[in-house]
């Protein structure tokens, strides 16, 4: 029987070979740390970067908005839904991405989510001097960001031991069934503060809108939400009724 702790050294003494081999002169160290660091250490530098960004997803989702920051909102855009085949977000739930949508596209070496020159490995900065990478759409950074802001409840443990696994809405100890939920609900956010800048209306999808609680506080906060959604409906119809 063949020892697998063997199996795994020859593997990584490998990989790491290879890695070595196609290490330029200039690369980032905390990538190259955590790619040695890792179980199973990733024979190509492209697969390194990705690993990074999925393994620090909070400073994936700061340096995403960040980059949106830098590029702004193309001149005359506005945050629609509805028409996903140009581009647009099906929902209000899908964080708004001018530069995905086809009337403000900006093609190869640009990424699609923040607007900014993608480089040699994904990265967000030319580094080596090779000017933009044509072949890429996305900063690798930028898709780590991406996951996290349409499906937060995946960094749950995350966000619960930065929280000090206390419910952020009663200060009590957060149980296993505790739930991600947004401080300012997306609903209001479309309906309140849609003509806020691109990138702060990104903020509302990151880390600074987003708190762990207890699921029965959630629930109770998801009720009280519907209430004042239903009055508010109710009071808009009376209103064009007079």
């Amino acid at each position: 029987m063949s020892n697998w702790r063997d199996e795994k050294a020859k593997a990584n003494a490998l990989a790491l070979a290879r890695l070595t081999k196609r290490l330029p002169e200039v690369f980032p160290q905390a990538v190259l740390i955590h790619a040695k660091a890792r179980a199973y250490v990733p024979s190509t530098l492209r697969v390194a970067v990705d690993s990074y960004w999925r393994a620090h997803p909070l400073r994936a989702e700061r340096l995403a908005r960040m980059l949106a920051a830098r590029s702004g909102a193309p001149a005359g855009w506005q945050w629609h839904v509805g028409d996903p085949d140009n581009g647009l977000p099906a929902t209000f739930r899908t964080p708004p991405a001018p530069y995905r949508e086809k009337a403000h596209q900006r093609g190869p070496g640009f990424c699609c989510v923040c607007g900014q020159p993608v480089y040699r490995f994904g990265w967000h900065a030319d580094l080596w001097n090779a000017g933009i990478n044509k072949n890429a759409t996305w900063h690798s950074a930028c898709v780590t960001a991406w996951q996290f802001w349409n499906a937060p409840s995946g960094q749950t443990k995350l966000l619960r031991r930065l929280q000090g696994r206390r419910c952020r809405e009663t200060n009590r100890r957060l149980l296993r069934t505790s739930e991600v939920d947004h401080l300012v609900p997306l609903f209001q956010v479309w309906r309140q503060h849609r003509d806020r800048t691109w990138p702060e209306l990104l903020g509302f999808w990151g880390l600074p809108n987003l708190q762990v609680i207890n699921r029965e506080v959630h629930v109770a906060k998801c009720a009280a939400e519907a209430r004042g959604r239903r009055a508010a409906r109710i009071a808009a119809a009376e209103e064009a009724a007079v």
